[in-house]
């Protein structure tokens, strides 16, 4: 038996970096008195939402790995508690400027970095004007307990994302996550969100770990932004899968919450095996999909 606990982290962020990780900081804790060997950030979660409008001060906020505040904070942490972080942070490298995740394993060490492939822009969620697609490619990341995946957030629409994953050899998916209302669309995407990344969880046979934000998010019409003004209130909803999809933890959406779920790897790649659905598989007739 390989047992492994997961958590996913859902808070409110505001614009003051040092409250937000002083926040993530005391819920992480929380989950590591849960027993939790792995914990799931929510994405951005340093600051707002600044996707939400377009102003080239905005740019500032990214930062090389070695330098974000966040990173350093939490890579003292993870070896402190012994325990395996993903960390969300606006990269800087040189001229170019990416949505990147982190993964601290638990002695402290840096395992590697992965850069969000997709980039979406729609209504207030403007991150092409912030982010360049990533060029890390999907990969995992070998932990002290288990071997992981990351996307993240539009990331999590693409079933392609998993599959890589899943059949470079992650055992859990994680997915940080900044996503709420629509502010055009007259619907409430929540349930479709979930059901998207259940299907994941289903189609590969493996648990997925999805940390959102919550809370009312509102832009103040400045020079700076055009005078723009809008919000988007997140709608939490974090949630933890078995292998199957079903949902075996479940956060709501308006409070701060910590999830947390336990795993046998064993159990669980024996049950992989057992269905077939990586024996046959046949990526060779896959070719249009790639065009």
């Amino acid at each position: 038996m390989r047992n492994v606990s997961v958590a996913a982290i859902q808070m409110q962020c505001s614009k003051n970096v040092e409250e937000n990780i002083n926040k993530a900081d005391t819920l992480l804790r929380e989950a590591v008195k849960k027993g939790a060997n792995i914990v799931l950030l929510p994405e951005l979660f340093e600051r707002q939402y600044f996707c939400q409008e377009r102003r080239y001060d905005y740019y500032n906020f990214a930062t090389p790995l070695n330098d974000n505040p966040a990173v350093k904070h939490f890579t003292k942490v993870a070896k402190e508690l012994n325990i395996v972080i993903i960390v969300s942070f606006y990269e800087k490298d040189v001229n170019v400027l990416y949505n990147t995740v982190s993964v601290i394993d638990a002695d402290g060490s840096n395992l590697g970095i992965y850069r969000k492939t997709h980039i979406p822009d729609d209504h207030f969620y403007q991150e092409k004007f912030y982010f360049t697609p990533g060029n890390t490619g999907f990969k995992i990341f070998e932990t002290k307990y288990a071997n992981i995946g990351v996307g993240i957030c539009w990331d999590q629409w693409f079933p392609e994302t998993a599959r890589s994953m899943a059949v470079l050899g992650a055992e859990l998916l994680f997915y940080p996550t900044a996503i709420g209302s629509e502010p055009i669309l007259e619907c409430d995407s929540m349930p479709h969100w979930r059901r998207c990344m259940q299907g994941h969880s289903a189609a590969n046979l493996m648990p997925v770990i999805a940390a959102n934000r919550i809370g009312l998010e509102s832009v103040e019409p400045t020079t700076e932004n055009n005078n723009q003004s809008s919000s988007l209130n997140f709608y939490g909803s974090s949630f933890i899968t078995d292998n199957t999809g079903d949902l075996v933890e479940s956060a709501s959406r308006d409070k701060e919450e910590v999830l947390v779920h336990s795993f046998d790897l064993d159990e669980l790649k024996a049950m992989r095996l057992e269905w077939g659905i990586f024996r046959d598989r046949r990526p060779e007739t896959y070719f249009n999909i790639t065009k």
